[in-house]
């Protein structure tokens, strides 16, 4: 159990009062980096506070912050947690009616908003959000017309005045760990968005257990590149803050390949879509190589693997593997490192499965890419890979004061000073969630193994059952064909069908590369991807890339789709799931052809 020297508030004023003048947080505005200091940081934050305190806000009210990643998304939550109020994070990709539906469900009475999309939407939702008082524009270059219930940050921070530094002073001193800390809406897959209510003990058992697992210093520099408006990044921030390193804020995650150069830092959350496109464009890139370069990259990266194979295992590497190793590193591996800025420590890696084969070769490369396991519900981390010992086709050992065991159908059961207090207003759901036990029971099937490793093998919800009584589990078909670089996106079709199939959308930047190398002439891209030629090439490497599959779960037929699955559309979930019955849904002539064709 989390103790009073894990309340986040604690912590990062503790910081604050140590820091001085040392980067806090870092941004870009225009084409440089800017710094904000720990003192800096200190005073935005009690500027704030105090006024939200002018603005009558009470302990436990809920603030909302509806934004892209910006240094003032944090300073909201630190100055709303510092009164002992409730942050509750709205992913800045919602629409109007989503964002609508949080607000109101959780009684937000201030509303901050990062940029003009999100503005609007909040104005155009204002009245359908009866506790909602006032929206507060985090950017300068908002417009806010002549709404009388909105105001710019400056404005709004400039109105405070010293009355209420008394009070503020109380709240700090009554701070308590059994308060709500933040209400986070799950995207969910199907239904209504559901609160999970974590309060301080939950992140403060996760600075604890993170401190036994992880080694972060105030040297640090980590790159919040996954939206803040995630339990991941949101969590991964709060350690980073509570150790003193210093954050840096990207706003906009098409610029990530250009920020690494520019931030380096040694540290930074990554998904495993991150690494998928990394892996294959260095593959990509191999393949049209000299021979004498794919024989130099291929000796190299399995020098790193050796290394890695002896850290891993404890063991000291010969002293002829090391020379070989420095050569390998001088020539080929540092320049691939460099792709990451060039001083990477490690880098979580979460919210899904990450392929053996990619895990390794990271790891081959000298970068510590430690894949974790877990859930809102969990406050983040339940397990994740250890520095020694661990299995790369596994999530990881459970974290430090996590129990993790495995209850019926295999599924996945966790209990500790995690696991969330319930869900907002849900007292029936919150039950359906926890056994008998007190578990929370996950939704993941998997087993562990005599090591402590913990496996996932399936989503226990999402599992697919084939006319011919098969069980499908669509991640693990999904995973293996995801990899290549042909494919952006693709989503298994199996259930009560006589066979699995799919919809896939191409990277159409690869596609269109090899229509040019071929000469294949296209209008458009659905001209493209009917192009014989086209089929053909993905139909082959779909055929090898699923070989390691059962029979039973290999995609027979796919169809190719000439626009990418998106949040705007109701296709993905704010966290990229892929919602199944909307996709079956809109697709439905499409995945019939494939049923109905003569062929089958």
């Amino acid at each position: 159990m989390a103790n009073i020297d894990f309340h986040i508030v604690k912590c990062i004023r503790n910081q604050i009062a140590q820091g001085g003048d040392k980067a806090a947080l870092k941004h870009k505005v225009g084409t440089v980096w800017k710094s904000i200091s720990w003192q800096q940081f200190g005073q935005q934050v009690d500027s704030l506070s105090l006024a939200l305190l002018a603005q009558g806000l009470r302990i436990q009210d809920k603030i909302g912050i509806f934004s892209n990643n910006m240094p003032q998304w944090t300073l909201a939550d630190i100055a709303a947690l510092q009164l002992r109020a409730v942050t509750v994070p709205i992913y800045p990709t919602n629409t109007a009616a989503q964002a609508a539906y949080i607000v109101d469900n959780a009684d937000v009475r201030v509303l901050f908003v990062g940029e003009q999309e999100q503005y609007d939407a909040a104005v155009s939702i204002f009245d359908e959000c009866e506790q909602l008082e006032l929206i507060v524009a985090m950017s300068d270059d908002v417009e806010l017309g002549d709404f009388p219930h909105a105001t710019h940050w400056q404005a709004f921070t400039a109105a405070e005045n010293q009355t209420h530094q008394q009070e503020l002073e109380q709240r700090l001193a009554d701070a308590n760990l059994d308060d709500l800390l933040t209400l986070i809406y799950t995207s969910g897959t199907t239904g209504q968005p559901k609160g999970v209510m974590l309060d301080y003990n939950n992140i403060g058992s996760q600075l604890k257990g993170h401190d036994e697992r992880l080694s972060l210093s105030s040297d640090d520099v980590s790159m919040a590149f996954l939206p803040l408006s995630h339990v991941f990044e949101r969590a991964w921030t709060f350690y980073v803050l509570y150790k003193g390193a210093t954050n840096c804020y990207l706003k906009d995650t098409m610029q990530v390949r250009e920020a690494l150069g520019e931030v380096r830092p040694t540290v930074m959350c990554a998904v495993p879509r991150f690494y998928e496109k990394i892996f294959s464009a260095i593959h990509e890139k191999v393949s049209k190589a000299p021979f004498i370069r794919k024989v130099l990259f291929t000796w190299a990266v399995n020098m790193g693997a050796k290394i890695a194979a002896c850290h891993q295992e404890g063991r000291k590497p010969s002293l002829m593997l090391k020379r070989s190793h420095a050569l390998a590193d001088k020539l080929v591996l540092s320049k691939i490192r460099e792709l990451l800025g060039g001083r990477i420590n490690f880098m979580p890696c979460g919210g899904a499965k990450l392929d053996e084969t990619i895990g390794r070769f990271f790891h081959a490369l000298g970068i510590n890419v430690k894949l974790g396991y877990g859930m809102t519900e969990t406050t983040a981390t339940v397990s994740c890979w250890d520095d020694r010992a661990f299995n790369p086709d596994s999530i990881g050992m459970s974290m430090p004061g996590a129990q993790v065991k495995i209850g019926d159908n295999n599924e996945i059961l966790v209990r500790g000073p995690m696991v969330m207090r319930g869900y907002y207003k849900m007292p029936e759901e919150t039950a359906n969630t926890f056994d008998e036990n007190g578990f929370l029971k996950t939704g993941d099937a998997g087993h562990i193994d005599e090591h402590g490793n913990v496996f996932i093998t399936d989503r226990i919800k999402e599992l697919m059952k084939t006319s011919n009584g098969k069980y499908i589990a669509p991640q693990v078909v999904e995973g293996a064909i995801g990899k290549d670089h042909f494919i952006e996106q693709i989503a298994v079709i199996a259930d009560t069908r006589k066979f699995v199939s799919a919809l896939i959308v191409p990277c159409f930047d690869s596609l269109e590369e090899y229509a040019k190398e071929l000469n294949i002439k296209y209008k458009d891209r659905v001209e493209l991807i009917k192009n014989h030629q086209v089929v053909e090439m993905l139909e082959k490497r779909v055929e090898e890339l699923q070989k390691e599959l059962a029979k039973f779960e290999q995609v027979k037929k796919f169809k190719l789709l000439p626009k990418a699955f998106s949040m705007e559309h109701g296709e993905l979930t704010p966290t990229q799931k892929l919602r199944r019955k909307v996709i079956n849904d809109k697709y439905q002539d499409e995945i019939e052809d494939m049923y109905t064709d003569k062929r089958s």
